[in-house]
């Protein structure tokens, strides 16, 4: 049987922490950014975790994870 592709657009996107939990950069950080506060754009900044609903979903994107 063949080697399983890795999905390259989650590869990208997705980052596996020490503890083997997977992070992801938060949306709405790209552009049009005047309108928002910059306390939302403060807490846009950082990542998290990606939630527990989805993490056998991702993890079948990238079989190394």
């Amino acid at each position: 049987m063949p080697k399983m592709k890795t999905n390259r657009g989650a590869a990208k996107r997705l980052r596996l922490t020490g503890s083997g939990k997977i992070r992801r950069r938060r949306a709405n950080k790209s552009h049009i950014l005047t309108k928002k506060s910059q306390k939302r754009k403060r807490r846009l900044r950082s990542a998290t975790l990606i939630s527990k609903s989805d993490d056998k979903r991702m993890r079948r994107l990238i079989p190394g994870f």
